[in-house]
């Protein structure tokens, strides 16, 4: 039964297995498990759960798609009509200054960090496609169904999951329009939440699975969608920059693809391990599109879509074991992101296939709720664990040395560990901290001033998060938990100036004032969340618990 939930009577249903989350890694796996069956001439139940009001709805990716993971789900997807629309026909790389900007795209960059034969495209519009796939197939998805708690077996196992809950008032207490939700039992439960995922946190804290591993490491990613005029557009054109407006010491860089029907997708990527508290993420990527080197691509558009996500940078080293009794965790739940690639879907894809194959012999054999130990045997044969292993030190040199020196450091690391079969002269590095543990005091750095937003190629917050179409249910409790109430007033705004308002791309988080400029207060405005999971993150005190709100709200992402 799910812990502390042991009076609530709900029904339940019965599958082979259940999947959280309608993402790349989850939809993979899904069709992967109807195909495996189908040549086996057998049946299996799927059922995939996705807390988004539609499949796509929750997801946001640049998105360069490298296609090998789709090439091995579907050989044939280009016959299909799998929307990967517009290939790669050209790489820049632009180092930024205050003023200034230099054309790096002349030196010898590494093959694998070039972008021939990937494609650019909607992440969104793919999982899209995939699900529409997957119910072809006889897959059960069930949008608008939060997995909010886990359900275990008498043995500690776990049983499958609780969705649909509905209905619960501001105050805690069931509602007139209440609904406990239903069980999902499943012989194998895989977890596909993406980044830091609440789920995936509680089983990796209940089973020991990041035990002897580095901290997770992330960054957050903020996009925008814009739709310029010709003379702005070259299809196939993937740009990426580094420098201004993060000092050295602050790892980032920014990416601008253009695909599909004029479209520009521009966004902005922190290393959440950055110090100075009064970074602000949302407003150095506002003031990066007003660089003279990067207006030009948007002069005479509109952005039509707005959104942010953590990105998982911990790589192999901060990898947990992927399996726990009765499931698995998939892609970004367990951190597959390939950093210096800014990649992490085609591994999504192939860690979705890995678990299947595991779990289809398992079923198979008369197998249930044991450990998959098979899928991690698999996923360290594959070519995603390779790939892992030859990029492992490239985040933590850039950590070490700053952006230049550490990106030159990292790509000749990974270059060299490619040739010669893993093999560093570093060994393997650890990344130290956690980002939470990286912020450093107020009082030690200056408070930015950023600039005003023109409404032309900078804007605010609040009118970001309307393009995102994000709507929460008010009558309902903050999804967003503080362990301890007192800690943003008592303990974050004095020593680090409560950078929850500063580091939220969405505007939740605030700090207000009497008339006098006296007694603050802190406000959750939960209603704008966008689900990046950035506080649960980067909060120094590790005082903010994100957890899922009744499905179907948050964002509602269109060609992201």
């Amino acid at each position: 039964m799910s812990e502390g939930a042991e009076a609530i009577e709900r029904e339940a249903m019965e599958y082979d297995v259940v999947i959280v989350g309608a993402g790349p890694s989850g939809l993979s796996a899904a069709i992967r498990l109807k195909q495996l069956a189908e040549k086996a001439g057998t049946e299996i139940s799927v059922a995939v759960l996705e807390k988004g009001s539609e499949v796509g709805a929750h997801i946001l990716s640049g998105a360069v798609i490298d296609p090998s993971g789709i090439n091995e789900l579907l050989p044939n997807w280009k016959e299909l009509g799998v929307p990967l629309e517009t290939a790669v026909t050209r790489d820049k790389f632009v180092m930024l200054g205050p003023h200034g900007d230099l054309d790096i795209s002349f030196l010898p960059f590494p093959k694998w960090m070039l972008n021939h034969g990937n494609y650019i495209a909607s992440l969104g519009n793919v999982c899209r496609w995939l699900a529409t796939h997957a119910e072809s197939l006889g897959v059960e998805i069930y949008p608008g169904m939060a997995a909010s708690e886990l359900v275990y077996n008498e043995d500690g196992s776990v049983k499958g999951v609780v969705a649909g809950v509905f209905g619960i008032g501001k105050d805690g207490e069931p509602g007139p329009d209440y609904q406990p939700g239903i069980e999902l039992h499943a012989k194998y439960t895989f977890i596909g939440e993406g980044v830091r995922g609440s789920l995936a946190k509680q089983l990796q804290a209940k089973y020991g699975l990041a035990d002897n591993r580095d901290p997770q490491k992330f960054g957050i990613g903020i996009k925008e969608l814009w739709q310029v005029p010709d003379a702005a557009f070259e299809p196939g054109l993937t740009q990426h920059t580094f420098g201004w407006p993060l000092d050295n010491t602050t790892g980032g860089g920014s990416f601008m693809y253009h695909f599909g029907d004029n479209y520009v997708a521009i966004g902005f990527v922190v290393h959440l391990n950055y110090k100075n508290p009064w970074i602000s993420p949302f407003d150095e990527f506002q003031r990066f599109k007003t660089h003279p080197a990067i207006k030009p691509y948007l002069e005479g558009g509109k952005r039509i879509a707005y959104g942010a996500r953590a990105i998982t940078e911990g790589g192999e080293q901060s990898l947990p074991q992927l399996y726990f009794p009765g499931g698995v965790l998939l892609g970004c739940s367990a951190g597959m992101v390939n950093v210096p690639r800014i990649k992490g879907s085609h591994n999504a894809v192939k860690s979705g296939i890995l678990a299947a194959d595991a779990a289809f012999d398992a079923i198979q054999d008369g197998r249930s709720s044991d450990a998959l130990s098979s899928y991690e045997a698999a996923y360290h044969a594959s070519s995603i664990a390779k790939e892992l292993h030859a990029v492992r030190n490239f985040k933590p040199l850039w950590s070490k040395f700053g952006t230049i020196p550490g990106l030159v450091l990292g790509g000749i690391d990974a270059t060299m560990a490619s040739w010669f079969g893993g093999w560093s002269p570093w060994g393997t590095l650890k990344h130290g901290k956690s980002d939470a543990a990286s912020t450093g005091l107020a009082k030690d750095y200056t408070p930015i001033s950023y600039p005003k937003p023109d409404g032309v190629f900078s804007f605010d917050k609040l009118s970001s998060v309307f393009l995102s179409s994000t709507n929460h249910d008010e009558n309902q409790p903050a999804h967003l938990k503080l362990k301890d109430p007192s800690v943003p007033i008592s303990v974050n705004l004095p020593k680090y100036g409560e950078p929850a308002r500063l580091f939220c791309p969405a505007g939740v988080y605030e700090v207000l004032y009497d008339e006098q400029g006296q007694n603050p207060k802190f406000q959750i405005n939960f209603q704008n969340c966008v689900h990046c999971k950035t506080c649960d993150i980067k909060d120094p005190s590790q005082n903010i618990n994100w957890t899922t709100p009744q499905g179907g709200d948050g964002p509602n992402y269109p060609n992201m």
